[in-house]
């Protein structure tokens, strides 16, 4: 869960106000997906590893950006 709080942070930070909500749903089992605009962007299931610094923010700029 700590991981997925300062992430948000991260996306907050940097994009503030573009951003119109986040869901952040409790599990167990060590799940951590990111889905944007109902696309999986990263799966920790699928990778076997936590995003790295900046990784998921990469990936949304490109995803917002091109």
């Amino acid at each position: 869960m700590p991981r997925a709080v300062s992430l948000t942070d991260e996306l907050l930070k940097f994009f503030g106000t573009k951003i119109g909500s986040f869901t952040l749903i409790p599990s167990k089992g060590g799940v951590y997906e990111i889905t944007f605009n109902g696309e999986l962007i990263y799966s920790k299931k699928a990778l076997g590893r936590f995003p790295e610094d900046d990784e998921v923010l990469e990936i949304l700029r490109q995803k917002i950006f091109g």
